[in-house]
């Protein structure tokens, strides 16, 4: 549950690449936080969902896209997978 008493957003939580390289964890408050490798919040910003579309935009100002389908989050170039365990 959220603040609010409100239920976090079916995505929420950590998504991995199958390498482990790349982890963004999807944040209940709109935000992301995503490491590279040993690199930890190498990338961070805020996202919105409409759907199974997310757009993000990171605190420098890039911005990018995702789409989830069937359970599996297209980020750009990158695939990621829900951690298991990480579930809203």
């Amino acid at each position: 549950m959220t603040d609010d008493g409100t239920a976090p957003h079916p995505y929420v939580g950590m998504w991995v690449t199958a390498d482990g390289y790349i982890r963004q964890e999807l944040l209940p408050d709109g935000r992301y936080d995503e490491a590279r490798g040993s690199r930890r919040s190498a990338y961070t910003g805020d996202y919105t969902v409409k759907g199974t579309h997310i757009d993000y935009v990171d605190d420098t100002g890039f911005t990018a896209t995702g789409d989830v389908r069937d359970g599996v989050l297209h980020h750009e170039h990158l695939v990621l997978y829900r951690e298991e365990g990480s579930t809203a």
